[in-house]
């Protein structure tokens, strides 16, 4: 169903005039709270509750914003890249500080089940476009264009929108992303109206892969995953699960494992079986895996370690209603998002979540580092996460791999991560913003880690593994800011 974001549609302006229109809460909310408001005002977010921007820094910030508009950035072969995050790619759209920016995105698992996931979906028809000849995206991976099993080597495989570029943005400034809206993208096959589809890949990266306990060991299964695209339901369920048949691809490459994105399944050589998980509902929660701005350290970096800048993430609360800030490494700090999830569980447990498309609504916010100063995001060097009750800090192994790791970072951080590293750096980083932005001692944050911030596993197959920490803004309520 369009929702004013499917340019194809044959109302797509009165679905878009519609979408605006709906939207101007949210603006108005952002004129009010955010930027346009002094004092006590100014400290909270437009979706409520207090804010990591302080009324001072609101002030600064939304004094450089003469007004906002709206864009829109479709899903297709050119404005997507795949598996890569790059400082030299050519941004798809500029826009200004306050600026809304509704972006589609494509899972990169959508080949698992083609009928269901791309097939009368021109956008994802343009990117999966593969024959004896031609690519519609390539490479698919930061490695080498030769590689042995197709260009980019699979060293990275996420299925990025953008980069978009945020007029005046340098390093040491911080970027804000809101969060406004999560739509699942409607399947376009006739056949299935009304749902959209994921997929769900218990492969060879996952951390049971080497500890099954039955049947043919190792193995590496794919569950398709049917959910609501009209969002009257709030769950999914699984359709059929098939294991990994070992496919050629157009270029007569055998994968006997999964080790190359977009591979297309040919299911007249899978056994699909049907009712696996019956009777079970999946809550969902739609959420981007991959979403961040481009690294200064190297020219193209896998997309799938996380680290200081963002990345692959794979926490399920970068969804509807979050902020995120990160700390902008290159000029117009180049923005991009994919790996859209219907839903996933902390952890990431078998190397994958529901991989299901979807379309995101944006608002951009750039702090500029001279306003910076005194603020609770003075000096941020990692990707901070805010929701309407808690701030979420993302520990991994190695804060900055590309800088700790040296020359052979994107091959060495597959090697080297640990979930005790993880954890250590989650730990030092709520420390630091307990001391910093609450203005606690250190035997105060301490003591307050161990009572009250709860900290959990975000993945343990993204390379660079992550543990983060979740302290809820309630327990501030008394505390004079």
């Amino acid at each position: 169903m369009c929702a004013g974001d499917d340019p194809t549609c044959h109302a797509f302006e009165e679905h878009r005039r519609r979408f605006r229109r709906d939207l101007e809460p949210e603006r108005r909310a952002f004129l009010k709270s955010g930027f346009a408001a002094t004092g006590a005002a100014a400290a909270a977010l437009a979706a409520g509750g207090p804010s990591l921007v302080s009324p001072a820094l609101a002030e600064a910030s939304g004094a450089k914003i003469a007004a906002t508009a709206h864009y829109h950035l479709p899903a297709n072969a050119e404005t997507v890249h795949w598996g890569f995050f790059s400082r030299s790619l050519k941004p798809k759209v500029e826009i200004g500080s306050g600026d809304f920016v509704t972006i589609e995105t494509l899972t990169h698992q959508a080949s698992d089940d083609a009928e269901r996931m791309i097939q009368g979906d021109p956008g994802a028809e343009s990117v999966y476009l593969w024959t004896k000849d031609k690519m519609g995206v390539s490479p698919r991976g930061a490695g080498a264009l030769d590689a042995k099993i197709g260009p980019g080597g699979g060293l990275g495989v996420h299925i990025c929108t953008g980069p978009v570029a945020i007029r005046g943005s340098e390093p040491g400034d911080v970027l804000e992303v809101r969060i406004l809206d999560v739509a699942p993208r409607p399947c376009a096959n006739p056949k299935y109206k009304g749902l959209t589809f994921g997929s769900n890949a218990a492969a060879w990266w996952g951390y049971h892969y080497n500890d099954l306990i039955t049947g043919d060991k190792p193995r590496e299964v794919v569950t398709i995953y049917e959910v609501d695209a009209t969002g009257e339901r709030d769950w999914a369920r699984a359709v059929y699960s098939f294991r990994w048949p070992g496919v050629t691809d157009p270029f007569g490459v055998s994968h006997p494992t999964i080790d190359y994105p977009g591979l297309p399944v040919d299911h007249s050589k899978t056994q699909k079986t049907f009712e696996v998980l019956k009777g079970i509902r999946v809550p969902i929660r739609p959420h981007f895996g991959t979403m961040g701005v481009a690294p200064a350290e190297a020219d193209r970096v896998n997309t799938i370690p996380p680290s200081y800048t963002g990345g692959n993430i794979d926490n399920w609360r970068i969804g509807k209603g979050a902020t995120l800030y990160y700390p902008v490494a290159v000029p117009g700090a180049l923005f991009s998002v994919g790996d859209p999830h219907a839903s996933q569980g902390d952890s990431e447990l078998c190397g994958t979540a529901i991989e299901c498309s979807l379309t995101g609504t944006f608002q951009f916010i750039l702090h500029k580092k001279a306003d910076l100063p005194g603020t609770p995001l003075e000096a941020l060097d990692f990707p901070m996460i805010e929701t309407r009750e808690d701030w979420v800090l993302s520990g991994f192994s190695y804060p900055n791999y590309l800088r700790d790791l040296g020359p052979d970072a994107q091959t060495a951080i597959f090697q080297k991560s640990s979930i005790d590293l993880a954890m250590r750096d989650a730990f030092r980083k709520m420390r630091q913003f307990l001391m910093h932005a609450k203005g606690l001692t250190e035997d105060e944050a301490i003591s307050l880690m161990s009572v009250a911030v709860d900290f959990g596993i975000t993945q343990v197959v993204d390379g660079n593994w992550g543990v983060h920490a979740v302290v809820k803004k309630a327990i501030f309520a008394d505390r004079a800011a």
